[in-house]
């Protein structure tokens, strides 16, 4: 564990308490009077595995693909079945994997959701550019699928090869998005890869945005202990001269941020799964964060259907926050978007922002992290940087454990961080 967030755990939470994930849960999910609920659907199969991803995946094979799908809508009724009529959610989001590998379930997917949630903001799924053919498009749109998120990673072959990825045909992909349009189009790339230079990346948000997207996600390289990537992260005084370098060149063309490291063509053109105050997570790996606790569904495709079989929800860890815990974990996820609003703060928890965390937002300011106009705190450049410098040390000493540690197990007793 960093020495780094055990230091910031104890100051933030103001206790040596510390986040304990226990192997228990709920029959009944309490989400009924949740606001701003999102939900999250996983599917975890890919053609290929890519070394340096570290998210829930396992290689497609069609009679377990589908047999998966069957107990992932088993688990969506299961949920949903919990409370009367339909609840209003955000947003629905499909996350992987490669869902669209299972294209032609997504519907099915999608009608057993409606039937108990009223989806308010489009529905979204992460797409391999190896899907971007038309009659997949064409599938995911007549299912109702209104945002799409392409893992471009760069256009680049160096970079590529260095991901062990296939080169990306621009003018293929340009093409198919014309044909079949979405209200959003989302590429993402990686940043901070070894060599990588502004030029580069330039470059491929360039073309990104003049082949079709409005939108583009730069995510910084995490070399997660657990994947078997050979690549090494870049060093920190590089990766900032990079990062405020893209982010400078990304608003002198005009472009909205919409967080950390988010940008669009146009304000209202988001794509982002986890920026809601409360979800709902479906499939294996899945989250679930509701006003008092998180929960994360086994890693285990075989035992996440033998639960759903056994009439049981595959949940394999869950902690009960306590209020400064929660508050912690808003603040965090919130500050992704690059700005924070005392007001938002407030309503959730019915305490002022300033009350909680006046000297730390005082102290965030007079280092130039921050600046603050009419109860709403905004990120400097300086500030961006740091968060993501931070959540690097989080996601290695919090994520990169639990993470490890469910790939192998798939109900551990319990995990202390």
């Amino acid at each position: 564990m960093s020495l780094t967030t055990t230091l910031t755990r104890i100051w933030l939470t103001r206790t040596l308490r510390p986040f304990t994930f226990k192997n228990e849960y709920d029959r009944s999910l309490p989400y009924g009077d949740c606001r701003s609920l999102g939900l999250y659907v996983h599917i975890p199969f890919c053609r290929s595995l890519c070394d340096f991803c570290p998210y829930c995946k396992v290689r497609y094979e069609k009679d377990l693909c589908d047999e998966y799908m069957d107990a992932l809508i088993r688990e969506i009724h299961m949920v949903g079945r919990q409370y009367p009529g339909r609840k209003n959610v955000t947003s629905l989001y499909f996350g992987g994997g490669t869902p669209a590998l299972a294209a032609g379930r997504i519907k099915e997917v999608i009608d057993a959701l409606k039937e108990h949630f009223i989806i308010t903001e489009g529905i979204g799924l992460e797409l391999h550019p190896g899907n971007l053919d038309r009659e997949t498009l064409q599938t995911l749109k007549e299912a109702g699928v209104t945002k799409i998120s392409i893992g471009i990673q760069s256009f680049q072959s160096r970079y590529q090869k260095i991901l062990g990825r296939k080169p990306v045909d621009a003018r293929s992909l340009a093409a198919a998005l014309t044909e079949v349009p979405f209200e959003t189009v989302s590429m993402d790339f990686i940043f901070a890869l070894p060599g990588q230079t502004f030029d580069d990346l330039k470059s491929d948000i360039d073309l990104a945005f003049a082949s079709g997207a409005n939108h583009v996600a730069i995510y910084p390289f995490i070399d997660f202990t657990f994947t078997k990537s050979p690549v090494k992260a870049m060093a920190r005084k590089e990766k900032r001269l990079l990062l405020d370098a893209i982010t400078g060149y990304c608003l002198s063309k005009g472009y909205h941020r919409s967080s950390i490291w988010t940008f669009s063509a146009e304000p209202e053109a988001d794509y982002s799964s986890m920026t809601r105050e409360n979800f709902l997570g479906f499939g294996c790996s899945a989250t679930s964060l509701l006003e008092r606790q998180f929960k994360i569904n086994t890693f285990d495709v075989n035992a996440y259907c033998g639960r759903i079989r056994a009439g049981d929800l595959p949940t394999s860890l869950t902690i009960r926050f306590t209020s400064r815990q929660r508050m912690i974990y808003w603040l965090f996820w919130t500050a992704y978007s690059t700005r924070v609003d005392e007001k938002d703060f407030e309503r959730f928890f019915g305490v002022p922002l300033r009350r909680m965390y006046g000297f730390e937002l005082r102290l965030a300011r007079l280092l130039g992290m921050v600046t603050e106009r009419n109860g709403t705190y905004e990120m400097t450049l300086k500030g961006a940087f740091y968060y993501h410098y931070y959540e690097n040390f989080y996601t290695l000493a919090y994520i990169d454990k639990m993470w490890g540690i469910m790939r192998k197990e798939a109900f551990p007793e319990g995990i202390k961080l």
